[in-house]
């Protein structure tokens, strides 16, 4: 390259930087209005982050090398990704807020897993930068978790419930309970595993004022009530359980049940919970198979409080590469979460069934209501749509009861075994 050309570009490139450094905070990300900047500058940024910001915070470690944990009995994501290279190049990296790796990787270490159930991603994010600072870390437990690889271009949402096919006619006899969910991180504070008590009151405070105006603008009557003050019967009517020991462990339940709370609308289609897994969590649940309607009412509210938190300087956290982003990768691109509870009575012992859920892309696991009762929901959220995702839900559920009244009639499924998706 000419001396003369290098040099203009070179200037070019360091006015573009200098405009991504005088923003309000260069760690805060936010989602591009006109053109992605992150991707592409996404190792610049990596490059200013400090040597070892840890000597700041005085905390005794020995090297990389002698800190790097025992995974050899360890069946979670975490294990099967990290290597001691890798652990060598993030060892040294804290995020703004204070988030070092092993904070990252510490929940696969507290709950190692068995190998027997379905692998958990076991690690976490403090906070919405973790996702751009621990990057090759991430990704890969991402694109390992969800089965679809990581590109520079946005993830493509699609929140038009119309686009749906065939959600009315599932079975009654056999759907009989669906619920749609969605997590939500809110950009600019830490995520529940990190987060102080100041920032989760402040989160709670945020919640208050858009779902107080979402029940006036919206004509969606509600109540918002604080966890410490419901009672059992409460508590049982809205299937809370006290925070696990896991979560206790890793911080996600610190100071429970301060700054948590649930907001329950009057007809009881919607229900928000507010730092209770993440900062925030819709969920629409129906006594029948209907998910086109629990789909939409939970579109609908998710993206009126979207508006309503911009409006309040505090949107939700999103990141070019991945989407919607919050405390787990298990979450991020959508955040959304169908499921249906099927009755089930032959299918569930049968040899095959292993093969046709993981050829479905999605997972079953049996209710504690009835021995008959089977859960089926996504087995991922990042790589399609949401609507992808939910007709991919729809379509498994219908091929599910075919297959099971297939049994009952003593005939076999061989035939209706779907090609992997």
């Amino acid at each position: 390259m000419e001396p003369e050309r290098k040099d203009e570009q070179l200037g070019t490139n360091s006015t573009i930087l200098r405009a991504i450094v005088a923003a309000d905070d260069m760690w805060k990300v936010k989602p591009p209005i006109a053109f992605p900047m992150e991707t592409r500058y996404r190792t610049i940024l990596e490059s200013l982050v400090p040597p070892d910001p840890m000597s700041r915070l005085h905390l005794r470690r020995l090297s990389a090398d002698e800190e790097f944990p025992d995974l050899s009995r360890n069946s979670t994501w975490m294990a099967r990704i990290l290597t001691p290279a890798m652990y060598r190049r993030q060892f040294h990296r804290c995020t703004q807020s204070g988030v070092i790796f092993d904070d990252v990787i510490r929940p696969g270490l507290e709950e190692p897993g068995d190998g027997s159930a379905a692998e958990s991603v076991g690690c976490v994010a403090g906070d919405a930068q973790c996702y751009v600072l621990f990057c090759d870390f991430f990704d890969r437990v991402i694109e390992a978790h969800h089965q679809h690889e990581i590109t520079g271009q946005a993830p493509e949402g699609d929140f038009n419930y119309d686009n749906l096919k065939g959600t009315c006619d599932l079975d009654s006899s056999y759907a009989v309970r669906c619920e749609a969910s969605v997590v939500r991180g809110v950009e600019d504070f830490c995520f529940p595993t990190h987060c102080s008590r100041g920032e989760r009151r402040q989160l709670l405070a945020l919640a208050r004022g858009a779902l107080l105006r979402l029940e006036e603008e919206e004509q969606l009557p509600g109540r918002l009530l604080p966890l410490e003050e419901l009672d059992q019967a409460q508590q049982r009517q809205l299937n809370l359980e006290p925070p696990s020991a896991s979560r206790l462990r890793i911080g996600a339940a610190r100071d429970w049940p301060d700054a948590r709370a649930v907001w329950v609308s009057e007809d009881g289609s919607l229900v928000v919970w507010v730092n209770v897994d993440d900062h925030l969590r819709l969920v629409s649940t129906r006594d029948d198979g209907n998910i086109v309607e629990a789909f939409k009412r939970v579109c609908v509210n998710l993206q009126k409080l979207e508006g309503f938190y911009r409006e309040l300087r505090h949107p939700f956290a999103w990141k070019q590469q991945l989407g919607w982003v919050s405390s787990s990768p298990a979450d991020v691109g959508t955040g959304l979460r169908i499921r249906v509870d099927l009755r089930l009575r032959h299918l569930p012992g049968h040899k095959r069934l292993q093969d046709v859920l993981s050829r479905l892309r999605v997972r079953m696991h049996a209710t504690t209501e009835s021995p008959a009762l089977y859960c089926v929901s996504n087995a991922a959220t990042f790589g399609r749509s949401e609507v992808g995702l939910t007709q991919l839900v729809v379509d498994g559920v219908k091929l599910l009861v075919a297959m099971e009244r297939r049994l009952e009639g003593g005939r076999d499924i061989d035939e209706l075994v779907p090609a992997q998706k």
